[in-house]
Formats: structure tokens, C-alpha cells, sequence
């Protein structure tokens, strides 16, 4: 295998666990379980319950979908694009759900923990285009 397809442990670890957060988050409270938390936060711009509904298992899909491309790529705005993203959904909970940033593991602590893992990846990716 070529040095150049070989990630450093610090991006492997990062596109792991933003992967896995993406996957998971669109699988379980959106396609698994259809949490009522979702559910409600949609029905914000959403008012049509069962629109509500469609659209929270479109959003699961797109998420899972996401994961993936972030697990795969190598591309310094796909995460960029995350973390603009992230802080749009802390603005859009913000504005409409407050409430849950008392919560524990609420959006904040999580959202912030992402931004967090995609500037490592976009640090790193950098690093890897110099040597290269």
C-alpha cells in the first residue's frame, strides 16, 4: 500500500468517531426508533405530523449517508461542510428547544465535541497535503 493512502492514527481516530456519531444518530432516534424529540424539533418548521414523520426518516437516511462520505473521505470541506452543519443544528435548537442544552449529553457538549474531532481531521488532512 502506498504511504499516501495511509491515515495517521489522529484522522482515523476523528473520521471513526464522526462517522460512527453521524451513523448512529441517523439510524437509532430517526429510523429505529422515531424518537418524539425529533419528531417535535421538525414540527417547528414542520407543522403536519406525519410530514414531521417522512421527514425525520429522510433526515436518518441522509445522516447515515453522511457518516459514510465522512468515513471515507479525504476531503478537507466535507469537513468544513460538518462543521458548518453543527453549528446550524445548535442554532436551530437554541432558537427552538433551549430547554435541552440543560440536558445532560445535550446538543452543546455534543455538537462541540464534533466540531472539535472534524478540526483535527481538517488539521491533519492539511499535514498530509504538505508531505505529499
Amino acid at each position: 500500500m502506498q504511504a499516501s493512502f495511509v491515515s495517521p492514527p489522529a484522522l482515523l481516530i476523528s473520521r471513526m468517531a464522526l462517522s460512527f456519531s453521524w451513523i448512529y444518530q441517523g439510524a437509532v432516534p430517526k429510523l429505529a426508533c422515531r424518537s418524539s424529540g425529533e419528531i417535535d424539533l421538525l414540527g417547528h418548521v414542520i407543522p403536519v405530523y406525519e410530514w414531521a414523520c417522512m421527514a425525520v426518516g429522510w433526515m436518518g437516511a441522509g445522516e447515515i449517508i453522511f457518516g459514510l462520505i465522512l468515513l471515507f473521505t479525504r476531503r478537507i470541506w466535507v469537513y468544513r461542510f460538518n462543521i458548518v452543519a453543527l453549528t446550524a443544528l445548535l442554532v436551530y435548537v437554541l432558537i427552538f428547544e433551549p430547554d435541552l442544552f440543560t440536558e445532560p449529553f445535550n446538543p452543546l457538549t455534543l455538537n462541540v465535541s464534533l466540531i472539535g474531532l472534524s478540526l483535527i481531521a481538517i488539521l491533519e488532512l492539511k499535514k498530509l497535503k504538505e508531505t505529499s
